[in-house]
This record gives structure tokens, sequence and C-alpha cells, in this order.
């Protein structure tokens, strides 16, 4: 263990005392402080009231001002939101009165520290061997695909494990605002995100590295979450040779993905028209991948899209692959169902066959 990682857990004993016992907890995802006598938890995808409380209000909001500087952070009435990642990985997030009315806020998501492979989404029942094994042959021919889905629904571990199935022998840059990806690769470089000062200065965002990172010879670029104006530049990227390409976006559907990196690429300082920049969307993005949190609070892949262009009317030809049959609730509360192809072959078939790869024609049947 690192002596950063060591000071942040004395940090955490000290001054997060009362709710260490539930982050220690593996089986816990997150923890929400809604005030100091209000603490709740999520566990296997559902939210858990806690009896755990602060004693006070001084004493959350001693503990938020004491993270924050372990940090570099500050949190105040000026600045009264503090986004940060903890040094041991976690992500925290708070906001302070009168903001928050009821009291000081704070989120704590913890992330996995196992990293998964597409044979534990398998063993879930989150996603069938046909479709791992579909998106493995798209990691492999240099789809460029984008990873859609709401807070919470698995969308950084789902990119975790595509990345790892890129083959050997490329250089890859990992784009992210807080470093939570799990890569293990051979040759990849990481770039994190810088907020300014206290006086406004040396700001680093995510575009300004996705620009950087254009000129470090790349083969493929990954961003963690693409939230602003660097969609543009991600676009053209994947526009002018660089193959198999990722990233995330919040999303419900993979159509409504598609509406909403074009959007967030309409914030650039382009002067593309609507119709060059709806033209280069369509033939960046090959793949879109829905992950879904369903009710009974399990996590699994809504469906596998691919973009073709435009339908008749002008709106993103996206078809699925692979989708969500449908759920059927048993008795245990669990919903029952896999992801099933829908009878449409994927465009670039003749890649697969040409590339001598044994994934036939019949898989994609109905």
């Amino acid at each position: 263990m690192s002596e950063e990682v060591s000071v942040f857990d004395q940090a955490i004993k000290n001054f997060l005392g009362p709710i260490v016992p539930l982050l220690e907890d593996e089986s816990i995802t997150e923890v929400m402080v809604n005030s100091h006598d209000e603490i709740w938890v999520e566990v296997k995808g559902k939210i858990k009231k806690t009896n755990v409380q602060f004693q006070d209000e001084d004493a959350l909001r001693a503990a938020v001002n004491n993270i924050a500087q372990s940090v570099g952070r500050r949190i105040n009435d000026e600045e009264p939101r503090l986004d940060a990642r903890l040094p041991n990985g976690y992500r925290i997030h708070a906001v302070i009165p009168p903001c928050s009315r009821k009291g000081t806020t704070l989120a704590i998501r913890k992330f996995s520290k196992v990293q998964f492979t597409f044979k534990d989404y398998i063993r879930l029942g989150a996603m069938t061997v046909d479709a791992a094994q579909f998106l493995d042959i798209c990691m492999k021919l240099g789809k460029n695909v984008l990873v859609s889905g709401g807070t919470g629904s698995g969308k950084t571990t789902l990119l975790s494990v595509l990345c790892n199935r890129i083959p050997k022998g490329q250089r890859v840059i990992v784009i992210e605002d807080s470093s939570e990806l799990q890569i293990e690769y051979e040759h990849v470089v990481f770039f994190e995100t810088r907020m300014p000062d206290e006086m406004g200065k040396g700001e680093v965002t995510i575009r300004d590295l996705l620009k950087s990172s254009l000129r470090l010879r790349p083969d493929r670029i990954i961003v963690g979450e693409v939230r602003g104006s660097e969609a543009l530049e991600l676009v053209q990227a994947m526009n002018t040779g660089h193959k198999g390409c990722l990233g995330t976006v919040h999303a419900n559907t993979a159509s409504d993905a598609m509406v909403r990196l074009e959007a967030l690429a309409q914030g650039g300082d382009s002067q593309l028209s609507e119709k060059a920049l709806r033209y280069q969307m369509a033939a960046a993005i090959d793949i879109v991948v829905q992950a879904s949190r369903y009710p009974d609070g399990s996590r699994r892949i809504a469906s596998i899209d691919e973009v073709r262009g435009f339908t008749a009317d002008g709106a993103y030809d996206v078809i699925p692959i692979y989708q969500m049959s449908r759920l059927k609730k048993k008795p245990d509360g669990t919903l029952d169902g896999q992801l099933i192809p829908t009878g449409e072959v994927p465009s670039f078939m003749d890649e697969i066959v040409d590339n001598q790869i044994p994934f036939p024609k019949t898989k994609f049947a109905a």
C-alpha cells in the first residue's frame, strides 16, 4: 500500500469513523450521507437505509473539510461543492449548506478492486457467450465503440473489460476526469484532468488532454466519460485513422446516445455545419453498447447496436444486433432474461470472414 493511500486510510478512521465499517464492507458499493443522521447504502444494486449516524452536523462537516484538504481541494461558502477521487480509488462528491438544505450531503462511490472479465459477465447472466465473443471481435477489428448507460449502470466496468481485450502491439492513451478504469495492457498512457486552483488557474480539461494525445502517436484513444465539447475532438479522431477508440456517455438508449454525443460535440468551437457534424458522427461510431441497471438491482447489457448512417427521415440508423429479451420476475424477485440476437447481421460480416474469425453468420440468427 502506498504512503498516500495509508495517509488517507488514517484520515478515514479519524474523520469518517461512523461510516468506516460501511466503506470496509465489500458488499456495499456506495455510501450516501443525506445528513448527519440519515445514511443510506447501495448493496447489490439496491438502496437501503442504515442506522449509522454522525454525532452532529459539525462532525460531518469537519469530515468533509478534512477529506477535501487531504486531496488538495476546498469546500466552503464560495465553493459549496466537492468532486474528487480519493487516493484509494473511491469517488467522492459533497454539497454543503445552504445549497444542501438538510445539511451536508455526501456520496462515496466504491469501485471493485477485482478485475472483471467477460467470463464474469457471462457467469452473472449480464451477457451471453455469443454477445461476449462478438464484442471481442469488435475490439480485434478496431471498431469504434460507445458505451452508453445511466448512472450506476456499470459503464466504467464494461469499458475496462473492453479495453483489456485490445490486441497487443498498440499504443493506448486513456483520458479520465478521475482515474477509475482498471486496464492491464502492455503499452498504455494514463491522463487525468486537473481542476483550477483557488485563483481559477491551472485547469486541464479532457478536451485539452485529448488534443495533446493526438500529438502523442496513439493507436487508440479511450475517454472515460464524454460529457462536454471534447466529444468533437473524439469524433474527429475516430474519423482520422484512430480505429478502435472507446468512450462512455450518459444515455438511456443507443439512439439517445448518438443524439447526446451530437449535442455535446456541438458545444465545440468548430465551424462545422450541422450536416457535416452529423455525417462525421454517423461515420465515427460503429457500435453502441447499452448498459442498464434493472429493478432487481442487476446490471446487464441491454443491447449491442450498430450505427449504419441515417434513416430515410434523417435520424441515426441504429440497428440492434443483440437485445435483451423480455424479463420475467422469478419467485425470489430476480429477473430472468438474456441478451439474444435480433436476426440482424453486422455490416462488417465480410471483415469477420476475411480475418478468419470463427464466428459464422448463423450466430446472429434470431
